[in-house]
């Protein structure tokens, strides 16, 4: 069973999607303040958050950057107003999976949380190993997680993603709307802004020198190519 937690002030809407969660089989935990969905969240560790962005105490946007900070890998759904475009894209780019906009349907929002519960797809394309190395970096697509050297990289599930794209198609010089679309399965709707912000976070993640990158290549006025040369990793 996946654990859910909630963080939404409105008692009314809280009430209508736990009744409609719980009867979809998921495990529900609430939060009605910021500070208290934060502790939740770093001590529960649910497999999906859904949060709202205006709360008390601590905006959601504070929580999501604090709990990606924290390597927290759960799945964030953000739930906004239509006036809050600047700050759906901002929670995005902090390590959101998803935003549903309200008002919304609660039949539009099971499909998007079974949609982030899915199972990843079964590993990388066919061209890649189940872990493929390249300089001091180590991808192990099974386990989902990254090394370089010997320390653990807490990616979040969005950097990832962007990540295995680039190693499925090394050498190629990829679009900033190619990435929203394929690596994320987003319209190009959002703002490439998104994708250059991730490109900088996974530098900091792969990159020794993450200010004059050697892998990930900036292609002006074209978008960005991993540089690299691949070869299966060991353990």
């Amino acid at each position: 069973m996946s654990g859910l937690l909630i963080v939404e002030d409105d008692a009314s809407l809280v009430v209508g999607l736990k009744s409609a969660l719980e009867g979809e089989g998921y495990e529900i935990m609430i939060a009605r303040t910021g500070p208290e969905g934060l502790h939740l969240a770093l001590e529960e560790h649910p497999d999906l958050i859904l949060l709202d962005l205006m709360l008390p105490g601590m905006s959601g946007l504070e929580i999501c950057k604090r709990i990606r900070d924290a390597g927290l890998r759960s799945k964030v759904i953000i739930l906004t107003s239509r006036s809050e475009e600047d700050d759906r894209v901002f929670g995005l780019e902090l390590g959101a999976d998803d935003y549903v906009t309200k008002p919304f349907s609660v039949r539009e929002l099971i499909a998007r949380v079974r949609a982030q519960l899915r199972p990843e797809p079964g590993g990388p394309g066919p061209s890649v190993p189940d872990r493929v190395r390249f300089a001091d970096v180590l991808v192990d697509f099974k386990r989902r997680e990254v090394f370089r050297g010997r320390e653990l990289q807490p990616l979040t599930h969005r950097e990832f993603c962007l990540l295995e794209y680039l190693i499925q198609h090394p050498g190629e010089v990829l679009s900033r709307e190619r990435l929203l679309e394929e690596a994320w399965g987003y319209a190009a709707e959002l703002t490439t802004r998104t994708v250059d912000n991730h490109i900088l976070r996974l530098r900091k993640h792969i990159e020794a020198d993450p200010e004059n990158p050697r892998h990930i290549k900036t292609v002006r006025g074209a978008g960005y190519r991993l540089d690299v040369s691949l070869q299966r990793g060991s353990g």
